[in-house]
């Protein structure tokens, strides 16, 4: 069984990646991968994404430095979503948390809390763009 001929791609030709922390299962974000993405995260060991807002593909912490080295990647029983467990290097939000799911609720109200601490600036991780 190969993975590349058992993913299945939306219309837009990406699949849904949600990145977990390998060493203690905490979620780290989602993002969206095509085929390109996916090859070259199995390739380096890294990963890589499609960015539809930009429009570009983008290796995770490129800019940042705060890289996701691949420790496993998994397809799900339909072959349309990607679990890849990390190695997380520093926050994987680009607002500059461990993970992009840092506002909960207590689930019986609509008001949303920071739950976690910030460990970068977001305008010092991203300063070297301009």
């Amino acid at each position: 069984m190969h993975l590349y001929e058992k993913i299945k791609y939306n219309d837009q030709g990406l699949v849904p990646a949600i990145i977990q922390d390998f060493s203690d299962g905490k979620v780290l974000m989602m993002a969206w991968m095509n085929e390109a993405s996916v090859k070259m995260s199995l390739e380096t060991g890294f990963t890589h994404f499609w960015s539809r807002s930009r429009k570009v593909f983008w290796k995770k912490g490129e800019t940042s430095g705060h890289t996701q080295q691949i420790k496993s990647l998994s397809l799900d029983c339909d072959g349309d979503t990607l679990l890849i467990q990390v190695e997380q290097k520093g926050a994987a939000c680009h607002e500059g948390f461990r993970s992009c799911f840092f506002r909960t609720t207590d689930g019986t109200k609509p008001e949303l809390t920071i739950q976690n601490e910030r460990l970068a600036d977001p305008e010092d991780i991203y300063r070297r763009r301009a």
